[in-house]
């Protein structure tokens, strides 16, 4: 019986493993994305910024 709790336990501890590693990669995954996002939106105002000055002169 004790080996049907070391079972359950295990088990338990395996999941919480999986599911920790899981949210780690997501978080790595939103965090990579973020810094993509960031780097297009960069460039983009300053080439709008440079054709709103040119469209007024």
């Amino acid at each position: 019986m004790a080996k049907n709790q070391y079972s359950f336990e295990k088990r338990r501890r395996e999941i919480e493993k999986k599911k920790k590693k899981e949210e780690k990669e997501a978080k790595k995954i939103e965090k990579k994305d973020s810094s993509s996002d960031e780097s297009p939106d960069s460039p983009a105002p300053e080439d709008s910024g440079a054709a709103d000055q040119g469209e007024p002169a």
